[in-house]
C-alpha cells in the first residue's frame, strides 16, 4: 500500500519537472564568469587539452597544464600566453597515484586551489581484445578511471572547505555503448562516467551545491588517435567543435554533455527498445562494418 502511494505522488510531481524542463529548452541559459579561476588541465599536451587550455585563455583563467609530454605542454602553455594567460607547467605521468599526489602538493604550495578541475587525460588501444597487451590494459585504466580519483581527492577538499569548484570528467559516447575492437577503452570510460555520477550524487547529500560538476561524453574525436570509426552513422569529430560544446556546458553548469547531442536519443532509445529490434540494427550495421574492415583495420592498426 505504502508502495502504491508513493507511485501515485510522484505522477504528478514528475509531471511537473518534465513541464519544466520542457520550458527550460526555449529560455537562454544564464552562463557564469569564470574571470580569475585556477583551472588544471590534465592531458593538455595536444588536441582536446591543448584546445580546452586556449578556450580557458580567452575567460582570464590561470591555468595549471599537466601532461607526461613536456615539450607538448610547454607549445600549448606558449598558445595560452599569446592568448593573454597566466600559465604553469607540470610534467606528470598520471599512471602514477605517487606522481599525481606530489604535484598536486607542489601546486598547492606553488599557484593555491584548484578552483576547476578538468579530467581529461587519455589513452586507446584498438584491436581485438586478445590482442591487447597487459600492459596496455592497465594503463588504459589507470589513465581513463584511476586518475580521476587520485586528482580529485588531492583538489577537492579545499573545494569543499569553500563549497566553490567545479570537476569535469572527460569520457565518451563509448562509455554508454558496446564499441567493437575498444573493449578495454569502452570498459575504463563506462567506469569514468559511473564515477561522474556517483561523485554528483555525493555532493548532492554533503549540500555542497557550490560544487559543480560536468561530464563530457564526446564520439571519437579526429585528434590522431583514431583515424576512422566502425561506424556509418556519425564521423569523426573535431577538436574545436567538442570544445565548444563543453565550454557551454561549464558555463550553464550542464552535468552530462554528449557530443553529437543526438546520441542521447540513441542512449535513451536502446533501453526503450526489445532486444530483437537492436540485434537487427547491430546486424545491419555489422555487415557494412564488415564490408570496410580492411580499410577500417589499416587505419587504426587494428590486428
Amino acid at each position: 500500500m505504502h508502495v502504491l502511494l508513493c507511485v501515485v505522488m510522484m505522477v504528478p510531481i514528475a509531471l511537473y519537472h518534465y513541464v519544466q524542463e520542457l520550458v527550460k529548452l526555449f529560455i537562454p541559459k544564464k552562463k557564469k564568469s569564470l574571470t580569475g579561476e585556477i583551472v588544471l588541465i590534465t592531458g593538455a599536451a595536444h588536441g582536446l587539452g591543448r584546445e580546452m587550455a586556449c578556450a580557458f585563455s580567452k575567460h582570464q583563467c590561470k591555468l595549471v597544464l599537466w601532461d607526461i609530454n613536456k615539450q607538448g605542454i610547454e607549445e600549448t602553455a606558449e598558445e595560452c600566453r599569446k592568448l593573454g594567460a597566466v600559465v604553469h607547467t607540470y610534467v606528470v605521468d598520471c599512471r602514477k597515484r605517487e606522481d599525481i599526489y606530489r604535484t598536486a602538493a607542489k601546486v598547492k604550495k606553488d599557484i593555491g586551489d584548484i578552483s576547476i578541475l578538468i579530467n581529461n587525460a587519455g589513452v586507446i588501444a584498438t584491436g581485438h581484445l586478445l590482442s591487447i597487451k597487459d600492459e596496455q590494459i592497465q594503463s588504459m585504466f589507470e589513465v581513463n578511471a584511476l586518475a580521476h580519483y587520485w586528482t580529485v581527492k588531492a583538489f577537492l577538499p579545499a573545494m569543499l572547505e569553500r563549497n566553490h569548484g567545479h570537476i569535469v570528467t572527460v569520457a565518451s559516447c563509448a562509455g554508454f555503448a558496446a564499441v567493437p575492437f575498444m573493449v578495454t577503452y569502452a570498459s575504463s570510460k563506462h567506469s569514468a562516467i559511473g564515477f561522474h555520477r556517483s561523485l554528483t550524487e555525493e555532493l548532492y547529500w554533503l549540500r555542497k551545491d557550490g560544487i559543480k560538476t560536468s561530464c563530457l561524453c564526446p564520439f571519437f574525436i579526429n585528434t590522431g588517435f583514431v583515424k576512422d570509426t566502425p561506424t556509418r552513422t556519425f564521423p569523426l569529430l573535431e577538436t574545436e567543435h567538442v570544445v565548444n560544446k563543453l565550454m557551454d556546458g561549464i558555463l550553464t553548469d550542464q552535468k552530462m554533455i554528449v557530443v553529437p547531442q543526438g546520441f542521447k536519443f540513441f542512449f535513451s532509445i536502446e533501453r526503450l527498445l526489445p532486444e530483437s529490434v537492436l540485434r537487427f540494427c547491430e546486424r545491419a550495421e555489422t555487415e557494412w562494418v564488415n564490408k570496410h574492415r580492411n580499410q577500417y583495420q589499416r587505419n587504426n592498426q587494428i590486428s
